[in-house]
């Protein structure tokens, strides 16, 4: 196997099905830090169980979606096992067929995005069920999946990062493991001996405020307060005469915007140099302010202005859609964005923690947002975690073009 030690956590995941005093169990969580190796021994874990247990039946491996599960787990999977299985995917079919001498066991692929995917796992009868970064899939989803576990002997799997402590996994299952009758094991960084210093190190530069605490300390923690505590107004913030020298020949350009027509309008002059994000120039108009509503035609001159001569994508929220089109009519490349909120706030504050966002001073806009924008109190109290509605037009600006950038740039 690709790990030569494992902790006594990781150790007890691998093998705590076959141990007398955890027989009797009915499955296994295992949450905590990013890199504390949960999802590694986890995997092998339940190949093992599954191998060693059954023969002809059906499993299923569940991730946030397909792709995610992909990367998290299926394409390292025959690394991990380190040729104790014969492991065959067929990508057509969403499905695993792993197989030791006589015996094979089918893993069928199922992503759980939104609440309307339990539909996807409906109809089949199950041997047993992993669930990889549980907390971010919709609770009809996993308990689907849970019930569809009808075969005598099988057990759940479940992994995850800490989210609000609300969180309905967290409330069911977790506070209530005893009553499940599954065994809870909290990991930590220490967990994964194989975890260089240096790197370690890294990851724990990444993260700031409740994401440090949650993906570092792997706590279970709410979201309060200023959401960029981390934004340095030395180390985030540049002048004119700071910006790099050769960044609008070597860097890669893209204008993003947050449209409005009663709201604020902003579109952001990025410069991505395959490191760094560099916030350059915004355009700021408000309708309220300046008592007057501008059109669609308006809005594409202004940006076709702001844009100047040298061409670039422009990331759009695709619910403008009538800009979009007017936009698209002038012939301007469009990327409609991604609008994912938690996430996308996520990978923007790991940005900032490591001084890899640059804001130009003149952003006055963007640098007012940054200082006020808050987690909603009562949105947290019922375990839903949303940013406040308001000061957040340059912002979602930004995070349009944070969640372009693929995860491995973010850290």
């Amino acid at each position: 196997m690709i790990y030569q030690k494992f902790s006594r956590r990781q150790q007890l995941t691998l093998k705590w099905w076959k141990l007398p005093s955890f027989q009797t169990k009915d499955g296994l969580i295992c949450d905590g830090s990013i890199r504390s190796g949960k999802t590694i021994s986890m995997a092998i874990g339940f190949i093992l169980w599954s191998m060693n247990t059954f023969d002809g039946q059906a499993f299923a491996i569940c991730g946030r979606s397909i792709g995610a599960l992909r990367r998290n787990v299926i394409v390292n999977l025959p690394l991990w096992l380190d040729g104790l299985f014969e492991v065959v995917e067929r990508r057509g079919e969403n499905k695993l067929i792993i197989s030791l001498g006589g015996r094979s066991n089918t893993y069928y692929l199922f992503g759980g995005r939104d609440e309307s995917s339990y539909t996807l796992i409906q109809g089949v009868t199950l041997a047993g069920v992993l669930f990889d970064e549980v907390a971010l899939q919709p609770r009809s989803f996993v308990e689907q999946a849970l019930a569809r576990c009808s075969v005598a002997g099988s057990k759940f799997w479940f992994n995850c990062n800490p989210e609000n402590p609300l969180h309905w996994f967290y409330q069911e299952w977790i506070c209530r493991a005893k009553k499940h009758n599954v065994i809870y094991l909290h990991f930590t960084m220490d967990d994964n001996l194989s975890l260089d210093a240096a790197v370690r190190a890294r990851y724990e530069s990444m993260y700031s405020g409740v994401f440090y605490d949650r993906y570092i300390r792997g706590l279970w923690r709410t979201a309060d307060g200023v959401i960029y505590d981390c934004f340095s107004s030395t180390e985030n913030v540049y002048r004119e005469l700071e910006r790099p020298i050769g960044l609008y020949s070597t860097a890669e350009r893209f204008i993003a915007c947050d449209y409005g027509t009663a709201n604020p309008t902003r579109f952001l002059d990025v410069w991505d140099d395959g490191n760094a994000l560099w916030v350059d120039g915004e355009y700021d108009w408000d309708s309220r302010r300046e008592q007057r509503q501008k059109t669609d035609q308006e809005y594409v001159e202004d940006l076709l202005a702001f844009m100047g001569e040298r061409q670039c994508a422009v990331i759009v929220d695709p619910s403008a859609a009538s800009f979009i089109a007017a936009l698209r009519g002038r012939g301007v490349y469009v990327l409609p964005a991604d609008n994912t909120v938690t996430d996308g706030i996520r990978k923007t504050a790991s940005l900032i923690a490591q001084r890899r966002l640059k804001v130009r001073a003149d952003c006055r806009a963007l640098l007012r947002e940054m200082s006020v924008y808050c987690w909603d109190k009562k949105a947290a109290q019922r375990g839903d975690e949303q940013p406040l509605k308001e000061n957040d037009h340059s912002l979602d600006a930004l995070r349009y073009m944070v969640n372009y950038l693929p995860e491995w740039r973010i850290g």
